[in-house]
């Protein structure tokens, strides 16, 4: 088969062929279909994600059919349609597992970086990371909901908010453009931010009822004259961004960071005090988080909008991905029939 790898930390994309392998008890082979491409890929392939070993081959978006099962898999069956995203497995053991925080499971397993992702014709899971793909979703389709779509729609459905609330989105991106989404089709009153007059079109094509462009006004007064955001959706990697929206909070109101950032954020106490505010970081999900957001997709008409490049292009997509210059997910198709 062919798999495109990482050799080395820092190191260049690079297209090798391998033996194609075997699942064991637990596992599921499966035979990609397509795999998008994530900012979090970055982090293996520059070394920056500690633990990681190499060669490496990246990828959890990973869309496509269970090719063998292990022995000791009853739940799933070859044939099935099924996505991988960055949770890539829990032990069931530990403390967090029992108690059903997956997401912090201390031996959790990460797609494309504690084992092989789906840069490659074939890959192998375990049968806990697996989520079931739509018959109204195609493999491009469903790749980049396993990661940009579940961040989006399990950070939304566990906000907070209800039906009619006000919901800002801050960033029309990768997540973004999901997100506006996902908050329309929730019913939420779905206001999206971004810099510049010619993103509104867009935003409101997506779903967006308000559009906000932050480099011509002040998003925070704009909000507060609309009453607040009972959440803003905290998509850009840049908390300097995220700062400048922070007035705009309703009473009660909450940020919600699922872009990443190196910066510091800065609260103003105060306000946060008499408001009765909050900041919350929120993590992707677990396969059964991915299924729904699949399922939620599926009827609703949500859908990521992609570029779509043969997984010998990788590096290409990869570079076009960094350089912000993909609208707005570049997602790889194998070859291998």
């Amino acid at each position: 088969m062919h798999s495109v790898q990482v050799p080395k930390a820092n190191g260049s994309f690079e297209m090798v062929e391998r033996d194609i392998p075997e699942p064991n008890a637990t596992q599921v082979r499966i035979k990609v279909q397509a795999c998008g491409i994530c900012h979090s890929d970055s982090m293996m392939k520059q070394g920056l994600f500690p633990g990681v070993t190499y060669p490496r081959v990246p990828g959890h978006e990973a869309a496509g059919v269970i090719d063998k099962v292990g022995k000791d898999v009853v739940e799933w069956k070859t044939g099935q349609r099924v996505g991988v995203g960055w949770h890539g497995g829990q032990c069931g053991n530990c403390d967090y597992c029992r108690r059903g925080d997956f997401f912090a499971c201390k031996y959790a397993q990460i797609t494309g970086f504690t084992y092989d992702g789906g840069y490659a014709d074939y890959m192998i899971a375990s049968s806990r990371a697996l989520a079931l793909i739509p018959d109204q979703l195609s493999a491009t389709e469903a790749a980049p909901l396993m990661c940009a779509g579940v961040t989006t729609f399990n950070a939304l459905r566990n906000s907070g908010a209800r039906a009619g609330d006000a919901v800002a989105i801050l960033g029309i991106g990768g997540l973004g453009h999901l997100a506006i989404q996902f908050a329309a089709k929730m019913g939420f009153n779905t206001i999206a931010i971004a810099r510049g007059k010619d993103k509104e079109e867009m935003a409101r094509k997506l779903g967006a009822i308000h559009y906000v462009d932050s480099q011509s006004h002040n998003a925070a007064e704009e909000l507060a004259k609309m009453g607040g955001a009972k959440v803003i959706l905290g998509t850009v990697p840049s908390a300097k961004a995220m700062n400048a929206v922070l007035g705009g909070l309703s009473p009660n109101g909450k940020l919600m960071i699922i872009g990443a950032s190196d910066e510091p954020l800065q609260v103003p106490v105060n306000q946060f005090l008499s408001g009765r505010q909050s900041v919350i970081g929120w993590y992707s999900g677990s396969s059964i988080d991915s299924q729904d957001t699949l399922a939620f997709s599926a009827p609703s008409g949500v859908r990521s909008m992609n570029e779509i490049f043969p997984l010998e292009d990788a590096e290409e997509a990869y570079e076009k991905m960094m350089d912000g210059k993909v609208r707005f997910r570049s997602v790889l198709t194998s070859g291998k029939s």
